[in-house]
């Protein structure tokens, strides 16, 4: 799927154009198939996120179903099955410093959510 004039011209990164920023309902998820994962996309009132949609404690593609919110100015989305929270931003579970999900680099351009590799696991 491509978008004209969506794509960024940024190196060699590869950029998947998703959806429309406004076909996301905010403080909800959605789901997507980029770079052949399953994706869960949030839009929150000021950023999108997008993390791995696959729930390592209840080993269920579920995360897209989760609720949105804070916690100490981190935003997370929990888990609708156990309620872990995950940041937002990076995957890491909350509640389980040792487990986490992946993240991916999100980019909004003209519009047009953009979802590009998974991020680093170095922090």
């Amino acid at each position: 799927m491509t978008t004209p004039g969506a794509t960024p011209h940024h190196g060699t990164e590869e950029w998947q154009p998703v959806c429309r920023v406004a076909e996301l309902e905010v403080e909800r998820g959605a789901t997507a198939l980029v770079h052949g994962q399953a994706i869960a996309i949030f839009r929150t009132h000021d950023q999108v996120y997008a993390l791995g949609n696959h729930d390592p404690f209840a080993k269920g593609s579920v995360l897209a179903r989760g609720i949105v919110g804070m916690r100490g100015g981190t935003p997370f989305v929990a888990s609708p099955i156990h309620r872990h929270a995950f940041d937002l931003r990076s995957g890491r579970c909350l509640d389980d410093l040792t487990v986490s999900v992946p993240a991916y680099d999100v980019r909004v351009i003209e519009g047009v959510v953009l979802v590009g590799r998974r991020k680093s696991d170095a922090a």
